[in-house]
């Protein structure tokens, strides 16, 4: 099927604020997170003529951004990361000091476990679009998250996720 760059500006852009917020969670880097969207976008450009069903475009999208992520993190490896938290994605109610412990407890989850639990509760994709997602049988996908879950909860006591 021939796609126009009209249709991939109509069906795959409005799903980039979503691709940020999620990439600022994996990557804790507001200039990482914005070279992630911008090659997971490039990526989706050059490879829309291939999807064949663009009605779930966004599970489409948050796939490509997790292989760029994991390519990136594999290329990377030497790198100290740094922490940068970005206002418009801070939780809302939160001080600045819980803000960091939910953040700090995020990155000490493996990178499995957290890409989990990010896009389950932050993003709200269903076990079975994060199995698909991430290519994994659903049951992964729901152990990886009850593991994330607990582990933010004895990290984090009554401010856990639930």
């Amino acid at each position: 099927m021939r796609r126009s760059s009209d249709e991939f500006e109509r069906v795959a852009m409005p799903h980039a604020r979503s691709l940020l917020r999620f990439a600022l969670r994996l990557t804790a880097s507001r200039f990482a997170a914005e070279d992630l969207v911008q090659e997971t976008l490039l990526l989706a450009w050059r490879g829309f003529r291939q999807l064949e069903d663009s009605a779930n475009v966004r599970a489409w999208l948050f796939r490509i951004l997790i292989h760029a992520h994991y390519g990136q993190h594999r290329r990377q490896r030497s790198r100290v990361p740094t922490m940068e938290l970005a206002a418009a994605d801070r939780m809302a109610g939160a001080s600045g000091s819980e803000r960091l412990e939910v953040t700090q407890a995020l990155e000490r989850l493996g990178s499995d476990h957290r890409t989990v639990l990010l896009l389950a509760v932050v993003e709200g994709f269903t076990c079975r679009e994060i199995g698909e997602i991430l290519a994994v049988p659903v049951g992964t996908v729901t152990s990886r998250l009850s593991r994330a879950r607990e582990a933010m909860r004895e990290a984090l006591g009554e401010k856990a996720v639930r």
